[in-house]
């Protein structure tokens, strides 16, 4: 018992000795962190955005090029249905 005792008083003190250590440094330590934090939020922020941007004229472009290879594809599909059902060079009356 004595262990968990002498464990337990050294884990109470030095859990207070940084709680006060925090209270007594936030209000001095919090305005220069938050400086330097602010702006690299910002710039993450913005990076985020960028790419999202990006990302969105890739998918339109991408879509763009499959909706002209669908277009290629039914024109050329139409073509050989009108080859089939009407050969060159046959008689149509």
């Amino acid at each position: 018992m004595g262990l968990f005792d002498n464990g337990l008083k050294g884990n109470i003190v030095s859990g207070l000795a940084i709680g006060i250590g925090a209270a007594v440094l936030a209000p001095v330590v919090m305005p220069i962190v938050a400086s330097v934090i602010k702006p690299l939020a910002k710039a993450a922020i913005k990076g985020g955005m960028m790419l999202y941007e990006k990302g969105q004229e890739t998918v339109a472009e991408v879509g763009e090029v499959i909706e002209d290879i669908v277009a290629e594809a039914k024109t050329e599909m139409a073509e050989e249905h009108k080859d089939i059902a009407c050969p060159e060079g046959g008689s149509d009356a």
